[in-house]
């Protein structure tokens, strides 16, 4: 059955907690029920059902018996994060202690960018009642416990991400070589693999609800270079030991180029992750749907410009303001470039985002649908 209206207001306590959407009343709201009919116990919902889930709005139905249908008032929902649940919660069985919301048909859309996050789970439970004359409810014992997550960052969501990301950008600087820095250890480990970096699986650091995030395998790599030399810097948060690439291996017309996130933690410089998959790959074919595309040649972050005459070269371009992230997703072999020591004499670990989280009060990188 498909809600309409506006977004209706709504009580809880003292505070407003989420919008729903506002549907036209039933029309059956107490027509023929005599004043024995009215004070009959409310039966407990059930049947619980959660569907349209999205990163920060759901749709909720249950079953009720036709004559609760036909009387119910208000709906109580009381919603909560899955870690946070207190099964005590519910005191006071005729006071809402989380949300009022009138009787509309069911499913009923909840939305509340202030209160969703993505990809959390949470817990939910209903109630129905009856407002009376006097202003009291009378209601159902509460349904059971449902748990549900909410989804990733739709393509909407990241394309505000987006947005955001191209103001922190910064003019182009050309660039020459892609570079990964680890420790003697990892690299003794691809030598014994055959020379191979595999793919591994992105991990959580970021925006919570980017899409890549414990789901696309890649091999991360920089491009960022130091302004007064227009090379890679000599410290690194990640390892002493540095593999180079030229840049063409990596980014070229058979490359497809991927908006995934942009983030910073606490600091007053911002990350941006960007993806390159090969035309036709699984990491392509993953993005694709999910992600939105750059244009190679022009966009704020990773530019590739194709010889505009014989015998030139590529010009390849990093943004200058902004430190860049960039997930392979394919496998790059040793042999394809070298492993050198860095010059530096520290490897600043402080600065590495393993599973880092995002600051959810930057008002430069945080869109409106959860951190």
């Amino acid at each position: 059955m498909k809600c309409e209206g506006k977004v209706g207001s709504l009580i809880s306590g003292s505070r407003s907690f989420l919008h729903l959407q506002h549907c036209e009343r039933n029309p059956r709201l107490h027509s023929g029920l005599t004043i024995t009919e009215m004070d009959a116990p409310l039966s407990t919902p059930c049947n619980i059902q959660i569907c349209e889930v999205t990163c920060d709005s759901f749709r909720i139905m249950w079953d009720m018996t036709p004559e609760d249908t036909a009387r119910a008032t208000h709906f109580f929902i009381d919603l909560s994060r899955k870690e946070n649940r207190d099964p005590n919660r519910f005191k006071h069985r005729d006071v809402p202690t989380k949300l009022v919301a009138k009787a509309v048909p069911l499913p009923m859309a909840v939305r509340g960018h202030w209160f969703l996050s993505p990809r959390t789970e949470y817990c939910v439970a209903v109630q129905t009642a009856v407002r009376q004359a006097d202003g009291d409810y009378q209601v159902s014992e509460w349904s059971q416990v449902v748990e549900f997550c909410t989804g990733d960052y739709a393509m909407e969501h990241l394309q505000q991400l987006l947005d955001k990301a191209k103001g922190s950008a910064g003019r182009l600087l050309k660039f020459s070589v892609f570079y990964r820095n680890q420790h003697p250890d990892y690299f003794d480990y691809v030598r014994e693999c055959g020379g191979l970096m595999s793919p591994a699986l992105k991990d959580t650091s970021g925006s919570h609800g980017s899409p890549i995030n414990g789901k696309l395998h890649g091999v991360f790599f920089s491009c960022n270079t130091e302004f007064d030399t227009g090379l890679p810097p000599k410290d690194s948060p990640y390892g002493p030991l540095r593999f180079q690439i030229p840049a063409g291996h990596l980014l070229n017309p058979n490359i497809s180029l991927y908006f995934a996130d942009f983030y910073c933690m606490y600091t007053a410089y911002h990350y941006v992750v960007l993806v390159l998959a090969p035309v036709g790959t699984a990491g392509d074919d993953f993005c694709r749907t999910r992600l939105p595309m750059l244009d190679l040649a022009s966009n704020p972050f990773l530019t590739y410009t194709a010889p505009q005459r014989p015998g030139e070269e590529p010009l390849y371009c990093h943004a200058s303001d902004a430190i860049l992230e960039v997930l392979y997703t394919e496998p790059v072999h040793l042999d394809q470039g070298s492993v050198e020591q860095i010059s530096g004499h520290h490897q600043l670990m402080s600065l590495t985002t393993a599973n880092a989280k995002k600051d959810p009060s930057c008002k430069v990188c945080n869109i409106s649908v959860g951190r």
